[in-house]
């Protein structure tokens, strides 16, 4: 790929698609619904990683465990 210059800095557009989801299958977590997306789905992020979260509303705060991880995003379920 080539870089190129945004404000005197170098972007090197391979290395977003080489960085790891901070998340795994199976792993629970403390979350805040911070929005909604378009399917009505609550948006969650952990460490900037977002995860969507159904049946949820901006504003909740719930225990959640990943069920799918995917390179950009990630989905998890309600437990408890």
């Amino acid at each position: 790929m080539e870089n190129r210059k945004f404000g005197g800095k170098k972007f090197d557009r391979s290395r977003s698609r080489d960085r790891k989801p901070p998340v795994k299958v199976g792993e629970r977590y403390k979350v805040k619904i911070e929005a909604l997306g378009k399917g009505g789905d609550g948006i969650a992020r952990i460490k900037g990683f977002v995860v969507f979260v159904p049946q949820t509303k901006i504003g909740d705060e719930v225990e959640i465990v990943i069920n799918s991880v995917k390179q950009k995003f990630a989905f998890g379920e309600v437990i408890g």
